[in-house]
This record gives C-alpha cells, sequence and structure tokens, in this order.
C-alpha cells in the first residue's frame, strides 16, 4: 500500500508538471536534436570502440547483429555501413563528429528547462559541453552492446521458447545497463539544477528500462509486415525515413517523462530530508 500510494504521489506530480505545457512540441523539439545526432553518435562509438577493441572485433560483433536485425526497412545494411564508417574514422572525422552529437546536450538542456524552475545562461554552450565527456565511456558501453549482439546470434538460432526468451532478456538488460549511466550524467549535470544522487540514479533506471523496452518494441516493430510506402505514394524510402522518426519521437517523449518523475522523486527525497542546521 506504502508503494502504491508513493507511486500514485509522484504520478500525480508529473500531471502537475504536464499542466500548461505543450509536452509533445518540446518532445518534437527533442526529437530534431536527436536526430542530427543520432548517427554520428554511433559512428563515433563504433570508431572509438575500433580503436580499443580493434576493428576486426567490431566488425565480427556487427556481422552477429545483422544476423539478428529484421531485414525489413533495410536495418542489417545500415547497421553494416555504421560499422564499416565507425572503423574507417580518422582523427579528424572523429573531432568533426563532435558538433552535431554535442547539439544533442544543448538540446537536452533547452527540452528540460522547459520543466525546471530554473533560470540558465549560456544554456547552448553548457549543454554541448557538459554532455561531451559522456562520449569517453563510449567504448565501456558500446563493446559489451556488440559481445550481447554475438549472443543473440547464437540464442536466434537455437529453437525453442527458452531461447526466445533469453534472447529478449539478455537485448532488454543490455540495452538497459549502457543507458543507465548516459541518464544519471544527463539528469545529474546536463539538466539545470542539481538533483540529489539518489534521485537521479533511481529515476536514471527507470528511464533506461523504458526506453530499452520501447527499443525492444522498435525492433519487433521492424518485423512487421508493413507497407510504409502505401500513405506515401508507394515510396517506402519515404515512410520509413518517417517511421524511424516516429520512435526517436516516442523515445524523446520517454526521456521527457523520466524527467519529470525524477524531478518529483527528488522533491520528495528531499522533503523527508530533516534540515541541515
Amino acid at each position: 500500500m506504502q508503494v502504491a500510494r508513493e507511486a500514485r504521489g509522484l504520478l500525480g506530480a508529473v500531471r502537475g508538471r504536464l499542466r500548461g505545457r505543450d509536452t509533445a512540441l518540446i518532445a518534437a523539439g527533442l526529437t530534431f536534436y536527436a536526430g542530427i545526432a543520432v548517427v554520428p553518435a554511433l559512428v563515433l562509438s563504433l570508431g572509438l570502440t575500433s580503436w580499443v577493441a580493434g576493428a576486426d572485433t567490431v566488425h565480427r560483433l556487427t556481422d552477429r547483429l545483422v544476423q539478428v536485425l529484421p531485414p525489413e526497412l533495410g536495418a542489417p545494411g545500415a547497421v553494416a555501413r555504421l560499422a564499416e564508417a565507425g572503423t574507417d574514422l580518422s582523427l579528424v572525422e572523429a573531432l568533426l563528429t563532435l558538433l552535431p552529437i554535442s547539439l544533442y546536450g544543448e538540446g537536452l538542456r533547452r527540452a528540460l528547462l522547459r520543466f525546471s524552475p530554473e533560470h540558465d545562461r549560456f544554456t547552448a554552450w553548457r549543454g554541448r559541453l557538459l554532455a561531451l565527456p559522456m562520449l569517453l565511456l563510449a567504448p565501456l558501453l558500446m563493446y559489451p552492446l556488440l559481445l550481447v549482439a554475438d549472443l543473440l546470434a547464437r540464442l536466434a538460432a537455437t529453437p525453442g521458447f527458452a531461447a526466445a526468451l533469453g534472447g529478449f532478456a539478455a537485448g532488454y538488460y543490455a540495452v538497459l545497463f549502457a543507458l543507465t549511466f548516459p541518464l544519471v550524467w544527463t539528469f545529474r549535470v546536463v539538466a539545470a539544477g542539481r538533483l540529489r544522487w539518489r534521485a537521479a540514479v533511481a529515476g536514471a533506471l527507470f528511464t533506461a528500462a523504458s526506453l530499452s523496452g520501447f527499443l525492444q518494441g522498435f525492433v519487433f516493430f521492424l518485423a512487421l509486415p508493413l507497407d510504409l510506402g502505401a500513405p506515401f505514394g508507394g515510396l517506402t524510402e519515404v515512410g520509413g525515413v518517417l517511421a524511424v522518426a516516429f520512435w526517436l519521437f516516442l523515445l524523446q517523449f520517454v526521456v521527457l517523462f523520466g524527467w519529470l518523475a525524477t524531478q518529483a522523486l527528488d522533491e520528495r527525497i528531499t522533503r523527508g530530508t530533516p534540515a541541515q542546521s
């Protein structure tokens, strides 16, 4: 009962923060920044991983990932091209990717400020610069994901419900692990204001779990026999791009909701902490 009351209290606080704000428009703006940053971020992450683990290792593991991705919408080919671009990345090209990647940090800080009473100066530069240190951990986060892809390929070749369930669990928890620290950094450092660490970690875990679930749903969506070009005069490429953009939009919604829940949790923790004399 206590847990249910706490959950209702957090949901009520989130609804209060959403009142009077066009969350869909804020999420759409954040999607614009994410759309600019996502490909350079993946390329740089694969490039940094190849510098640490070796290009051959990255190619071998991404080839295993390609084997388990649905062929619809050209997902396997896209992953293969990303791996090729990442392993061929030069130092100058790596530095050039920092500009579009940093724009997502700016977008995050701007979007999260819409739900905060904080006043901020130099929002764009602060968001960009504070987001860049997360890239130092890219190999530590990307390499385990690639290792899980190897496990997923083996499980996909094994018939039976247990193998399918194991593959889902492995993919879900691997993505949850990879997203948790970047979200802690985002909520605690990139966003204006300073949340308590307890709230930032708990909120990041909740948000990472939700994002991982939505990404699993996206993989399932890719496997559906849908004619995405039908609403666009048969132009499947246009339908595919817009479908990916729509899922990216949903992911930004999840990030915003996770931030609001983290804010609400931080306030409840603050109210429960005795004042310092």
